[in-house]
């Protein structure tokens, strides 16, 4: 039976693996070879837009590198060489490997020898060509970069030229606190920022979402300018990716939850611009 991909579908089982999934993504603009490490739905944040179901606060479990390594090989051989494309329906435009994302169910730093996971995929994308061709990227929400063996998984991310997707959705401690469940100071936050930009290329990724009361009120945008223009003077980050929801969130706090408008991502894209950063926005 046929199967579908979508941006509005990103199931981690969908193609019946234990950790790699794939995924037609608007940040990355097509196809994206997903890696989930917390398949135990676990992570050390919880974000209100979260699409995991049955999310709870914890680490990556232990991960079976063998197993990772022969789902990663055996996929990669699907995609490149068999009927992938024709089973999921990938349109012709999209057929081609965009990047490989180390993101999944939570935070995938969390996950023990993840120096040596990221260095093993990089080796195995490389074996199969797939790079230098397409990108390697860890989506993280940058909160446990302060750790030397995350430093050292940069390290190896960057030698394979990827580049990390460091969340920062609010500018306020109040309202990350709110959106993401997370107590991390700016201060806190712009260090890590420039810790990780001085070990690999590192790009901001900003959700933007409503939430209740919380509707991107003056002070709150202020705010988010404010730590944007000291990223800007740090000289750390250069790239911001700005989205909104595309999917449903499966976090009790669901039908309190909203999108911003078009014109309300463009309007604080082009504050960004003028700043000096580089920004893309995913609809």
């Amino acid at each position: 039976m046929k199967q579908h991909l979508s941006i509005s579908d990103h199931s981690r089982d969908i193609a019946g693996l234990k950790y790699v999934y794939p995924v037609i993504s608007r940040r990355a603009g097509g196809l994206s070879i997903g890696i989930n490490l917390n398949v135990n739905n676990a992570c050390n944040w919880r974000c209100l837009y979260c699409q995991v179901p049955d999310l709870t606060r914890g680490s990556a479990p232990d991960v079976n590198l063998e197993l990772l390594e022969e789902e990663l090989r055996f996929f990669l051989q699907q995609v490149l060489h068999g009927n992938f494309y024709q089973q999921y329906q990938v349109p012709e435009s999209l057929q081609t490997i965009k990047d490989i994302a180390v993101s999944g169910n939570g935070e995938p730093s969390s996950a023990r020898n993840f120096a040596e996971i990221i260095e093993r995929i990089g080796e195995i994308a490389v074996e199969q060509s797939v790079f230098p061709g397409s990108h390697y990227v860890l989506i993280s929400n940058g909160s446990l970069i302060h750790q030397q063996p995350v430093q050292q998984a940069l390290k190896q991310l960057n030698r394979f030229n990827g580049e990390v997707w460091f969340k920062l959705d609010r500018g306020s401690s109040s309202e990350r606190k709110i959106i993401n469940g997370c107590v991390d100071s700016n201060d806190k936050i712009l260090q890590r920022l420039k810790t990780a930009s001085g070990l690999c290329q590192t790009k901001i990724q900003t959700c933007l979402v409503k939430y209740r009361h919380l509707s991107w009120q003056p002070e709150e945008r202020r705010a988010y300018l404010d730590i944007m223009e000291q990223v800007r003077q740090s000289g750390t980050v250069k790239e911001v990716m700005l989205y909104s929801m595309a999917r449903q969130s499966l976090q009790p706090e669901a039908e309190d939850l909203g999108k911003f408008s078009s014109e309300e991502i463009q309007q604080l894209a082009e504050q960004l611009i003028a700043m000096g950063f580089q920004v893309s926005i995913s609809q």
